[in-house]
């Protein structure tokens, strides 16, 4: 039986899921605010005080990788790892739009057979970070970052139904008119729902080496350069045409 520590800090909410075969043992969440840094130590603790409790013995550490937002995944993974160091233990990394699909999946709710699953992560403008999976999470577009415009997904969207789910989805809303288009409310990414993805990682022995895993950010960080206060205030000074 392999008992999994289960980290998500790829969005606005943090969670943590301790499992056990397919079973959750104990969760922690928090919606409403990006304050991973105070509580995810907290709600790992929850999770641990749990396992002793229980007097069962921790297997491994998994993580969600992204895509998603910088500062958390960093968080995230920079707990994960000492966790694991410090334990001994393996680390798993799961992929943050294959989280949210299996979230789709498990839901319970029933869709036209052959939809496929387009998970959105929101980035800036009209940007998502997304790619389309089948029920089997074979990538039929293989995750990157997208502008989107009216014809994203039409190819997919001539031939089946897809499901647009997360943070980013309601952009596609705005763009996306096709009948074939379905929008499922409420989908995050949660810890809660790793535990499939974890264990099968788990089975398959694949972890990450826990010296050079980083984030999976899907583009490279782009910076923004401080301002010049004396341009700023140049620029403010100087005289401007009435109109």
């Amino acid at each position: 039986m392999a008992v999994i520590l289960n980290i998500d800090t790829s969005t606005e909410v943090c969670s943590v899921a301790l499992s056990a075969e397919g079973t959750v043992l104990c969760h922690r969440e928090e919606f409403e605010q990006r304050n991973h840094a105070t509580l995810l130590s907290g709600f790992i603790k929850d999770c641990l005080d749990r396992l002793r409790e229980l007097e069962l013995s921790l297997d491994a550490v998994a993580v969600s990788m992204g895509p998603g937002s910088y500062t958390g995944l960093r968080i995230g993974l920079s707990e994960a790892k000492g966790l694991a160091y410090a334990l001994g233990l393996p680390l798993i990394g799961v992929d943050t739009l294959q989280l949210l699909a299996v979230s789709v999946m498990f839901s319970g709710y029933e869709y036209p057979e052959g939809a496929v699953y387009a998970p959105m992560i929101d980035a800036r403008r009209m940007e998502v970070f997304t790619g389309v999976y089948d029920q089997a999470l074979t990538p039929l577009l293989e995750p990157a970052p997208m502008i989107l415009d009216a014809d994203s997904y039409a190819g997919f969207l001539e031939k089946s139904t897809v499901l647009f789910f997360g943070n980013g989805s309601d952009k596609a809303r705005e763009v996306v008119t096709s009948p074939n288009a379905v929008f499922v409310p409420d989908v995050k990414p949660l810890a809660v729902d790793m535990t499939a993805l974890s264990e099968l990682k788990w089975s398959r022995r694949e972890f990450l080496d826990l010296a050079y895993s980083t984030p999976w950010y899907r583009k490279e960080f782009q910076a923004t350069s401080p301002r010049d206060p004396l341009a700023s205030s140049s620029a403010s000074n100087s005289p401007r045409t009435a109109r």
